[in-house]
C-alpha cells in the first residue's frame, strides 16, 4: 500500500469514528413500574427520568431477561438468555459462563469506542470477583457502601444490614454514598475531550435495599403514602410450581413487616424508604445527565436507561424480587437518540425485553451485527413506536421457569409444567389465575410456543 493509499485510509477511519455516535449507558437497581414515569398516578417520583423519556422513546412495556441481578446483567451485557448461558442465580460467574462471547462493552471497544464504566454494571459480589474490567479501558467498580452508624428502622425482625430502612441524619451525607460518587466519575469522563467515541456506563445502586436516603428525599413523602394493593388470599390459586419457588422467599415478608393497615408500623415506612430512594436514584440521573448537556457531546449522544429488574413491596404477597410476576419484571426502559428528534416524547407500548439493548445499540451505531446475540433490535421503533415488535418479552428466574408477556397476557409456566395466567386488562394486579379454566386453553398454546425448547443446566463456578 502507497503512503497516500495509507494516509486515505487513515483519514476515512478518523471521519468514520467522528461520525460514530457517543453511547450513555445507565444502569439502575431493583426500580419498578411505581415511579411516575409510569404515570403521574404512580407514587414514586421521578422527575428527571421522566424529562428524560420526553427527549427519546419510553417503552412501557419493558421487562427484565430474569427478576434477579446478576442473570439480568448478565442477560444484557452478554446479549445471551440465561436458558442459554446456564446463568439463573446471584452466585453463578457469569464471565465465566459467558467465556469467548464479546460483552456489549467489549464489543465496542473492538469498533474503536473508548469504554468506561462506574458503579454497579455488573452484579457486586462481595470481592468484587464478577466485575469484568477487561471490557474497559476505564473500570470503577462500586465505591463501598456508606453505612448509618446505627439501624434505623423499627422492624421486628432484621436480617442483615441489607435489609435495613431509613433517612440520614445529615443531608450533607449525599457525597460520600457510591451513587454520588458512582457519577462523579462519570461526569469527569464527559468534561474530557475525546479523540474516539466513548461508551460510558454509569451504574446506579438505588433504589436496591438498603433503603437510606438523606432526609430530604424522605420529605417528598409524607405519613400517607399509599400502600400496594394487597389480597389476602392471593397464593389460593397458585399451582405447586409457584409455591416451591417461592417458598423461600417468604422471611423478609414475614419476618420483618408489621403488617397493620391503620398504623402502618415498620411496613408503611419500608414503602416510604423505597419511595425516597427511587427519588434519591432519579436525583444521580439527572446529575448525569445535567453534565451531559453541559459537555457539549449531548448532541451525538445515544442514551440508554433501563433498570435490572422489579421489585415487589407487598404486592401479590411478596416483597423483593425473584419471580415472574409482573412487579418483579416490569422495568423503566428508555433510549434517546438526538439524531433522531421526531421521536422523542414518544411511547412504544408494545412488549420487549431487555436483552433488545445489545443489537439496538449496536444497530444505532452503525457497528456491524453481532450474530452471536439472542435480541431483536428495536432501533425500527425509535423511528415508529407503533410499528409491531416480533415476539412477546421473555423472562426466566430459575432453571426451567419462564414467563411470556404478549400486550394483554402474562403466560409462567414452571419447571414441573404447572402454569399461571393472567389477564391484564381485567386483571392488573394479577390476582386471578386462569391457567385451569378450559376457556384458556387456546391463549395458554398460543404462548407456549414462545417457550424455549432447551434449558442450559445451571452453570457451575470454577472451584
Amino acid at each position: 500500500m502507497s503512503r497516500y493509499s495509507l494516509i486515505f485510509l487513515l483519514l476515512v477511519l478518523v471521519a468514520r469514528a467522528a461520525a460514530l455516535p457517543n453511547v450513555l449507558f445507565i444502569a439502575v437497581d431493583d426500580m419498578n413500574d411505581g415511579i411516575t414515569l409510569f404515570g403521574e398516578n404512580r407514587p414514586f417520583k421521578t422527575p428527571n427520568i421522566k424529562a428524560l423519556a420526553r427527549r427519546g422513546v419510553f417503552f412501557s412495556r419493558a421487562y427484565c431477561a430474569s427478576a434477579a441481578c446478576n442473570p439480568s446483567r448478565a442477560a444484557i451485557l452478554s446479549g445471551k438468555r440465561p436458558h442459554n448461558t446456564g446463568v439463573y442465580g446471584n452466585d453463578t460467574d457469569w464471565r465465566a459462563a459467558t467465556r469467548g462471547r464479546l460483552t456489549l462493552p467489549e464489543y465496542f471497544g473492538r469498533h474503536g469506542y473508548y469504554t468506561a464504566g462506574f458503579g454497579k454494571i455488573y452484579h457486586h459480589k462481595g470481592d468484587g470477583a464478577f466485575n469484568d474490567p477487561a471490557s474497559w479501558d476505564n473500570f470503577r467498580k462500586m465505591d463501598p457502601q456508606y453505612m448509618p452508624t446505627k439501624k434505623l428502622n423499627g422492624a421486628p425482625g432484621y436480617g442483615s444490614r441489607n435489609t435495613d430502612w431509613g433517612a440520614w441524619p445529615k443531608d450533607s451525607e449525599e457525597s460520600k454514598t457510591m451513587d454520588y460518587k458512582s457519577v462523579s466519575y462519570a461526569i469527569e469522563v464527559l468534561q474530557q475531550q475525546h479523540n474516539k467515541p466513548f461508551f460510558l456506563a454509569c451504574g446506579i445502586f438505588k433504589p436496591h435495599s438498603p433503603f437510606f436516603a438523606p432526609n430530604k428525599y424522605h420529605e417528598l413523602y409524607d405519613e400517607k403514602i399509599v400502600l400496594p394493593q394487597r389480597n389476602a388470599d392471593d397464593w389460593n390459586d397458585l399451582p405447586a410450581g409457584a409455591a416451591r419457588l417461592m417458598g423461600s422467599k417468604k422471611w423478609f415478608w414475614k419476618g420483618m413487616m408489621r403488617v397493620d393497615e391503620q398504623k402502618g408500623g415498620s411496613y408503611r415506612d419500608f414503602i416510604r424508604a423505597y419511595a425516597a430512594c427511587c427519588s434519591f436514584a432519579d436525583m444521580s440521573v439527572g446529575r448525569l445527565i445535567s453534565a451531559l448537556d453541559a459537555s457539549g457531546h449531548a448532541d451525538n449522544t445515544v442514551i440508554v436507561l433501563w433498570s435490572d429488574h422489579g421489585f415487589h413491596l407487598g404486592e401479590k404477597d411478596h416483597i423483593e424480587k425473584f419471580a415472574l410476576w409482573e412487579k418483579a419484571n416490569h422495568v423503566p426502559f428508555i433510549i434517546v437518540d438526538p439524531r433522531n428528534p421526531g421521536s422523542a416524547g414518544k411511547t412504544c407500548d408494545h412488549p420487549v425485553d431487555l436483552t433488545t439493548i445489545y443489537p439496538t445499540l449496536v444497530k444505532l451505531c452503525g457497528l456491524p451485527a453481532n450474530a452471536n446475540t439472542d435480541g431483536i433490535s428495536v432501533a425500527t421503533q425509535l423511528r415508529d413506536p407503533d410499528r409491531v415488535i416480533g415476539r412477546p418479552a421473555l423472562m426466566t428466574y430459575g432453571f426451567k421457569n419462564h414467563a411470556v408477556r404478549t400486550s394483554r397476557w402474562r403466560y409462567i409456566r414452571y419447571a414441573d409444567g404447572t402454569e399461571e395466567l393472567y389477564d391484564h386488562d381485567q386483571d392488573p394486579n394479577e390476582w386471578t389465575n386462569l391457567a385451569l379454566d378450559p376457556a384458556y386453553t387456546q391463549i395458554i398454546s398460543n404462548h407456549a410456543k414462545w417457550l424455549p425448547g432447551k434449558n442450559a443446566k445451571a452453570y457451575r463456578n470454577p472451584r
